[in-house]
């Protein structure tokens, strides 16, 4: 077995961020991610309305266009792409040119107006929105070694690790600049470098618009000190062994990713330099998810509908919840527009 960095064994193309490990990549497995964790997506249909009414402020701020596009970045199976859809009022769906981009084949019963892509298309003038893709492009963890220098960490396709040269370079400037670690041994900090640059490359795509990240996140001040590199297989958390058995992820410093983008941004002002950061709970009060009971007086005069509401307010709680999904960070990055969601306050 040979040895080989994190961000290497992940990966077995420099263009397929979402593959994971040899052979053929777990994303690429027939049962999809759904079959070993549940986002957001998954837990309820609730947040593909969200991300519905987000695509129309989108929509009014770009004067309604007679071709608005909506790209679901590591689409997964298409789960939320069609949920948009479906959402959608019938004047906005009837103008929305829907993508998906993901690198597993196109699964059987995809409804057909749904373009299934390898990459984003070069020009977006509409949504682009990721839940959870940052977290799976693949990068390089750092560890302090006995010296107090930090070292790349090398690891076999049995999950054993070692060691390597320290970090250097483009890796080295970037962790002095957003996870500088301390020198202290057994230390960690993941390179999200690779995050930024593939965040950057998607934004970029968006000619007017709205680009979306959605993650498990940490911004400097409160970085993890060992790290946050796990793996998930079949809804349980497991040691993270590149032989691509299980989903490898770690957490992503998004306000690198922010600013990342607005230094890649050149030739006049720019949009993406007014990138935001907030946390689901906040994104999907802003619009409209808020978990409110309905009032108990409905349960007597409408007893199904009250049900119905009583659900749908379980569900919002379920995305909205402290120490659970709400706990996500969105990024926002507007390019040519006024920020959709305002303010939005927790």
């Amino acid at each position: 077995m040979q040895d080989a960095l994190y961000g290497t064994a992940a990966r077995t193309g420099a263009d397929a961020p979402r593959e994971q490990c040899t052979p053929g990549g777990f994303y690429r497995r027939p049962e999809g991610p759904a079959g070993h964790f549940r986002t957001s997506v998954h837990a309820s249909p609730l947040f593909a309305e969200a991300v519905a009414r987000l695509l129309c402020r989108v929509d009014e701020a770009l004067g309604r266009p007679p071709s608005l596009d909506f790209v679901d970045m590591a689409a997964g199976r298409g789960e939320l792409v069609t949920g948009v859809l479906a959402a959608l009022p019938a004047d906005v769906a009837a103008r929305t040119r829907a993508c998906a981009v993901e690198i597993a084949d196109r699964p059987d019963g995809l409804a057909q107006r749904i373009e299934w892509l390898p990459e984003p298309p070069e020009e977006i003038t509409g949504l682009l929105f990721a839940n959870e893709w940052l977290d799976n492009v693949p990068l390089d963890v750092a560890e302090v070694d006995s010296a107090g220098v930090p070292r790349l960490v090398l690891v076999r396709d049995d999950g054993a690790e070692r060691l390597g040269e320290p970090v250097s370079g483009a890796q080295a400037r970037w962790l002095a600049r957003w996870w500088p670690l301390p020198g202290e041994e057994g230390l960690r900090a993941e390179i999200g470098l690779p995050r930024d640059t593939a965040w950057a490359s998607a934004v970029a795509c968006v000619v007017r618009g709205l680009a979306v990240a959605v993650d498990y996140a940490h911004s400097a001040g409160a970085r993890p000190p060992f790290g946050t590199l796990t793996g998930f297989r079949e809804g349980r958390g497991t040691a993270p062994v590149p032989d691509g058995s299980c989903d490898i992820t770690a957490h992503v410093a998004l306000d690198a990713c922010a600013q990342a983008t607005a230094e890649a941004t050149t030739g006049g002002p720019s949009a993406t330099s007014r990138a935001r950061l907030l946390g689901q709970r906040a994104a999907l009060h802003a619009l409209g998810v808020t978990g409110t009971r309905p009032p108990l007086a409905l349960a007597s005069t409408d007893p199904s509908g009250y049900l119905r509401a009583l659900a749908g307010a379980a569900q919002a709680s379920e995305l909205t919840a402290r120490g659970g999904l709400g706990d996500f960070g969105w990024l926002l990055q507007p390019v040519g527009i006024a920020d959709p969601l305002g303010t939005g306050r927790d």
